[in-house]
């Protein structure tokens, strides 16, 4: 015999004594399991909290843009953005700038006044946009581009509607970002485009 009388009674194994050893079984396994599946909730949180990358620009609207297109009154935009900054302070027609808030960026915003009416406007965009996000938002709003050329990395496109004329410029290293959207009245040729002045100046 492995065991006497007097050394079995330190080893129970009755009848209550197997309940007790499935209780605390049953309990354990059940604790486990939901140590597991908290780990897994915990896990799921974390990695889509903070391992998603959303794109720098997913919240931008083209309204933005609109609200300083030819035809707004100053008025309306000082109101809505702010006072302008004075780029040629005797210059006619003025030319102004904003800087416009979007969240966790600000660019500048570029128009050129006119008896306190915007006759075109420049937008210098924020590097860390995505082109395809802006590209295809102008297209949902005005419609596919009337032109298109690329040169080297640079892709310029143009949209020649009955109002308006815009151009927008972007450029791909790494990735493809948008370098500037401008819109200018198309009827009204008594001025010099913010899309000639700025480009004539960086060539």
């Amino acid at each position: 015999m492995l065991f006497t009388h007097r050394e079995r009674s330190f080893f129970p194994i009755g009848p209550l004594s197997v309940r007790r050893i499935r209780s605390s079984f049953s309990f354990m396994l059940q604790y486990f399991l939901m140590k597991a599946v908290f780990a897994t909730l915990l896990f799921f949180i974390c990695f889509t909290t903070q391992g998603r990358v959303d794109p720098k620009n997913y919240d931008f609207s083209t309204d933005t843009l609109k609200d300083f297109f030819p035809g707004t009154s100053l008025e309306d935009i000082e109101k809505k953005y702010g006072k302008a900054e004075k780029m040629k302070p005797k210059s006619e027609p003025q030319m102004l700038r904003f800087w416009v808030a979007q969240i966790r960026y600000k660019f500048p915003i570029i128009v050129q006044v006119q008896e306190g009416k915007v006759l075109d406007m420049f937008a210098r965009l924020p590097s860390y946009f995505l082109h395809d996000i802006f590209h295809q938002s102008v297209i949902t709003r005005w419609g596919k581009q009337s032109y298109y050329k690329r040169v080297d990395e640079e892709a310029y496109y143009r949209w020649d509607s009955e109002e308006y004329v815009l151009h927008y410029s972007a450029s791909c290293t790494i990735t493809c970002f948008p370098i500037y959207f401008s819109a200018q009245d198309k009827k009204n040729k008594s001025y010099s485009p913010l899309h000639e002045q700025l480009q004539q100046s960086k060539n």
